[in-house]
């Protein structure tokens, strides 16, 4: 804390000109979580003192997406450059406990909190009143590059449009991530003008005032690739893939069978058990948790979902915001959703939804069958092509199917309805009523056959042809 610690300050006011997007850049989403949020736990991660973030482009929705305990937002109204948005923030650093403040840019998902740590220590170390994080790069273009004299001491950072053929050849180039001490931050932070190309103050523009005024401005090379920025939504594929890379290779260190990790997706806070297998095409999605040795047959989708040990999903399965229990079977071709529970030792199975409902330790559902809004009890049995009618034109309603009932195919139960513990009912029957313990219901019209009648119809056709 205080002369010892450092602060950071993320700038994240663009509008995201070239994502082509009405919404800010840090809202769009990478790998299951919203941009911003990587640099927000890089930050914490690496122990700031404070961390403030400045918003501008739809601002309210910014402090939705990223509040947290700890977090200053501090908003910049008229975004009119990155040393504009610390000009902005003066009143804030000038009460700031730290010595040091890193301006941290908010579209580098790929950086670490310790990379954070040593360019404050390097900073430190040399006694700078700047130090540029810089990378580099096999192409480049379109970034600034850093210019070195004598003892390799930084000289300037010279830009695309206004660099020499010679200093377009420089391979290091600035990430846009700037670590200051913060008194000559303080001091010289007036001195930008925006009488340059862009017409805006840039906070790149303080290397040439603190070379003026006789400060040392230093420079710290990140590791390769760390430092990327993401500028358009190619980039933000590239990166993408790279998260999702490492996700693989941490999960298949941990024990999990990925068996083709070039197909797979796999988010970020995703977390998995070992011995589990999860086949090609399958997506995890959100927070999702699975347990140990779950099987995931191709193609299924998984979002913020719980999965217990020993589950096995088969192909082509839609999961949303379910509760999995110990050794269930479901699919293939099922759909779960809305806040389903399915108990340990149940089986759903293929093209069978459940939605807001829970199903009991052991109970079947195997083949096509709706479950909305109801309670189905300890191995109970739902017969193919059950349907629970808990739509009424104005609300939902509830259906409860006691322990081990057993509901005949064809079924339609019309809530609010009660099956009794123990009770049957007959196949193709509508059940409009509760029905008791231990009890049969057959809910359809009696059967009646003419015999002859198909042939006495042809004959009949047949002499209206003559």
């Amino acid at each position: 804390m205080g002369q010892e610690g450092f602060s950071i300050l993320i700038l994240g006011a663009g509008k995201a000109t070239r994502f082509k997007s009405e919404h800010p850049k840090l809202l769009h989403v990478l790998a299951g979580r919203l941009l911003g949020e990587y640099v927000l736990r890089t930050a914490a991660a690496a122990g700031a003192d404070r961390v403030y973030m400045i918003i501008g482009h739809q601002a309210e929705e910014m402090r939705k997406a990223f509040a947290r305990p700890g977090l200053e937002f501090i908003e910049q109204k008229e975004q009119r450059g990155t040393g504009h948005a610390l000009m902005v923030a003066r009143p804030e650093l000038e009460r700031c406990p730290s010595g040091v403040v890193v301006a941290l840019v908010g579209d580098v998902p790929l950086l670490q909190p310790e990379t954070v740590k040593a360019l404050v220590a390097r900073h430190r170390k040399e006694r700078a009143a700047c130090t540029i994080l810089t990378m580099r790069m096999d192409n480049p273009t379109g970034y600034g590059r850093i210019v070195r004299g004598g003892g390799k001491r930084v000289r300037a950072i010279v830009e695309e449009k206004t660099a020499s053929a010679a200093q377009k050849k420089i391979h290091e180039v600035n990430t846009g991530i700037l670590c200051f001490s913060r008194q000559p931050l303080l001091a010289h932070l007036g001195e930008l003008s925006p009488a340059n190309a862009q017409k805006e103050f840039l906070l790149t523009d303080l290397i040439e005032i603190f070379k003026r005024h006789h400060l040392r401005v230093a420079a710290f090379e990140a590791p390769a690739g760390e430092a990327w920025g993401i500028n358009d939504r190619a980039q933000l594929a590239e990166v993408e893939k790279t998260l999702r890379r490492r996700k693989a290779r941490a999960l298949m260190t941990e024990g999990v069978t990925l068996t083709d990790p070039e197909t797979t997706y796999i988010d970020e806070d995703v977390v998995i058990g070992p011995d589990t297998v999860v086949g090609p095409g399958v997506s995890l999605r959100g927070r999702t948790r699975l347990g140990s040795g779950c099987r995931l047959e191709p193609y299924s989708t998984i979002t913020d979902s719980l999965l217990a040990d020993g589950v096995t999903v088969r192909q082509s399965c839609v999961i949303t915001n379910c509760q999995i229990g110990e050794g269930v079977t479901v699919g293939p071709f099922a759909h779960l959703r809305d806040g389903a529970v399915i108990e340990p030792g149940a089986r759903i199975g293929n093209f069978v939804e459940v939605k807001k409902s829970t199903i009991g330790r052991g109970a079947k559902a195997l083949h096509l069958t709706y479950l909305g809004d109801a309670t189905v009890g300890a191995r109970a049995n739902i017969g193919a092509g059950t349907v629970t009618c808990n739509y009424d034109g104005e609300k939902k309603n509830p259906t409860t199917i006691e322990d081990e009932v057993f509901i005949g195919s064809g079924n339609m139960l019309v809530a609010p309805v009660r099956i009794g513990k123990g009770s049957y009912t007959a196949a193709g029957s509508t059940i409009t009523e509760d029905v008791p313990p231990e009890s049969l219901a057959i809910g359809r019209g009696r059967q009646v056959t003419k015999q002859g009648w198909a042939r006495e119809r042809k004959k009949d056709q047949g002499h209206n042809q003559k």
